[in-house]
């Protein structure tokens, strides 16, 4: 299948996948087998589902037909470019393509200028009133064109409002930005720029991110710390005449290359095309180009088959004529056929991870909490079917006994209250140490140190014990999410063995992952601040004001994330337990009440075994449909080669 075809169907699988969900939660609230953090897990897994993006960033230098390839792969069809593209730099700041519904088409653009402070373009998202918007009449291919050109304006400022912007300029012509003849240094008018356009593709959820050459990205931090680490994929585009220069080779061993092994990182050998030779045979031009692959390949250490040889600006001709051959000869249908077996796969297999794990230990608590209340009501049932033909005394008998077990039930929650207490001290000291508070302390104190610094070492002293103090606090709280679990574990196993309740296995939770990021963020930091000659070279101030931006910024949100993580883990290990005693409260009370009735008038006892062989089926086909909707669910959730095999 192609790009478009592959995407639709992954759409398709998506969106099938939600209605399964959305009727697996219809159902538990109708059967009542659902709690309020059940209902929460399920809305906000639909939630993830609906808003779906699939990101695919496309990095290079300037000048190697970046804008000209994504014009080729995505808007052929327009019959003519929509992206500029042309010789020199195009692409002046990081522009995401996507749709949202409830936004017209347009073009919004985010002032240069908003560089100067410290937030960043994630928050600036949230205020519309800061981006400048341009309305994009897709009627008209020229009006959409000359609109889209005014991402790649400049503007001119004093050196001295560049580098305060974080803008690297130099004294000589050599340097990408530095000073005219007038003093001034031409710097990119916008900072960020995001095209909502209704692209069947960009409809389904696919969002590109085009991003400005080396030095651009330098200047913009959340490209290299968030939004590249983030996509889905990465095309990373070389020129065919001139291989991998020095600036590419920087551009993957520091953004991409060491993107901790992620699928979806393909490379691009651009401009073919320059090595057609009419003078040459087709056999020639094919070993050269095979050559200029093998050698790309060896430099960025990959497998020749990761590099793709292409012509973007022939296959964007191409398929506008309707060439097939010249199309096929610029190997565009390759790219396009990898790029939908790579990206889509890895996308679904995330989509199905996240969607399995929550969903199973949903449906697990639902059959546990079933096959509770099957448990009691056949022991409720056994016993009221002993007492035919007995007589009151022995009725008297059983009621006592019922009596007694639900008293000393009663007196045994005097421990659960207690455990809630111990629970609710041991989440207050997790949060402690996890919580925002603790970390806004910290960025403060770190933010008087490093702008009170008088030397170097004190600055580069204060960056790292940033650094030591959140690792400190997350290693803290790992101990305290071992102690609640190991906790809750065994107040499980007493309420099981005691009272035969069914509690499965409390749900574990690790911060692997933010240790991870923290290690990530910190390695970033010591290779682009934390240096002797950055510390030596540039202001105090400057430093100071780039370390708050770009890396604090992501350590915040990398703990607004665990805190999100931990809230859900601690309401999903309480919940089931919550959930079991008040069923087992309920089932007790229920069998007092009917020995009750059976004590008052023994006649009924008939009618109430009936009644209840009657629930006993309804419970039982309450199971049955419960696996009903959990075997379509789990089929959509099967890996693709599984799914093939069972269509077989």
């Amino acid at each position: 299948m192609s790009l478009a075809q592959q995407f639709a169907a992954y759409s398709q699988w998506r969106s099938r996948v939600a209605e399964s969900v959305d009727r697996f939660r219809l159902w538990l609230a109708d059967q009542e087998l659902g709690d309020a953090q059940s209902e929460l897990r399920l809305n906000q897994l639909l939630e993830r589902l609906k808003e779906d993006r699939l990101n695919v960033a496309f990095v290079a230098e300037f000048s190697r037909g970046k804008s000209e390839l994504i014009n080729g792969i995505f808007f052929a069809e327009y019959g003519n470019r929509m992206l500029p593209s042309s010789a020199g730099r195009t692409t002046m700041c990081p522009t995401e393509l996507m749709y949202t519904a409830d936004k017209p088409p347009c073009i919004e653009l985010l002032p240069i200028e908003t560089r100067s402070n410290s937030t960043s373009i994630s928050e600036y998202k949230r205020f519309p009133e800061e981006w400048e918007t341009v309305t994009l009449d897709i009627a008209s291919a020229d009006a959409m064109q000359a609109a889209l050109r005014q991402v790649s304006e400049v503007t001119r400022v004093r050196p001295e409002v560049a580098r305060d912007m974080g803008f690297a300029v130099g004294s000589s012509e050599a340097d990408l930005f530095h000073a005219g003849e007038d003093g001034l240094v031409e710097i990119p008018r916008w900072r960020h720029a995001i095209i909502n356009f209704p692209h069947p593709l960009l409809k389904q959820g696919l969002v590109i991110l085009d991003t400005p050459g080396l030095n651009a990205i330098g200047t913009e931090p959340e490209l290299t710390l968030s939004l590249l680490p983030n996509a889905h994929a990465v095309l990373f585009i070389l020129a065919a005449d001139t291989g991998v220069t020095q600036s590419d080779l920087s551009i993957w061993q520091e953004h991409i290359g060491t993107s901790n092994g992620k699928r979806g990182r393909l490379v691009v050998l651009n401009k073919i095309d320059g090595l057609w030779d009419e003078l040459k045979s087709d056999a020639e031009i094919e070993a050269e180009i095979d050559k200029q692959v093998s050698s790309c390949a060896g430099i960025l250490g990959l497998d020749e088959s990761q590099v793709f040889p292409v012509s973007a600006q022939k296959g964007l001709v191409a398929k506008i004529n309707g060439d097939d051959e010249l199309l096929a000869r610029s190997r565009l249908p390759e790219l396009e056929t990898a790029l939908s077996q790579e990206l889509i796969p890895a996308k679904q297999d995330i989509v199905r991870d996240n969607t399995e794990g929550e969903f199973n230990d949903i449906h697990l608590r639902a059959r546990g909490l079933l096959e509770s209340r099957l448990a009691g009501l056949r022991e409720q049932l056994s016993e009221l079917t002993e007492l035919r033909g007995k007589n009151k005394g022995v009725v008297e008998y059983m009621m006592g006994k019922v009596r007694a077990e639900k008293e000393e039930f009663e007196a045994g929650l005097q421990h659960y209250y207690a455990v809630r207490s111990v629970f609710s001290s041991l989440t207050n000291k997790l949060f402690g140490h996890l919580g925002l508070d603790a970390l806004r302390t910290l960025t403060h104190d770190t933010r008087e140190t490093m702008l009170e610094a008088t030397f170097s070492k004190s600055l580069s002293d204060a960056m790292k014990g940033f650094f030591a103090i959140t690792r400190g606090n997350l290693e803290k709280s790992r101990v305290e999410v071992e102690e609640i679990r190991s906790m809750m574990e065994a107040v499980y196993k007493r309420l099981t063995v005691e009272y035969g309740l069914k509690l499965p296995a409390p749900a574990a939770f690790s911060l692997m992952r933010y240790e991870k990021e923290l290690n990530r963020l910190q390695n970033w930091c010591d290779t682009h601040l934390n240096t002797t000659i950055n510390l030596l070279t540039h202001e105090k101030k400057n430093i100071t004001h780039k370390f708050f931006e770009e890396v604090a910024l992501q350590v915040r949100k990398a703990f607004e994330r665990a805190n999100r993580d931990a809230e859900n883990w601690l309401k999903a290990i309480m919940a089931p337990m919550e959930t079991q005693v008040r069923e087992h409260q309920i089932h007790l009370k229920r069998r007092l009440e009917s020995i009750k009735r059976i004590h008052q008038a023994t006649d009924t006892l008939e009618d109430r075994i009936s009644e209840l062989e009657g629930v006993e089926q309804e419970l039982l086909q309450q199971i049955q449909t419960l696996e009903q909707i959990t075997g379509i669910l789990r089929q959509l959730l099967l890996p693709r080669e599984a799914q093939e095999a069972l269509a077989a």
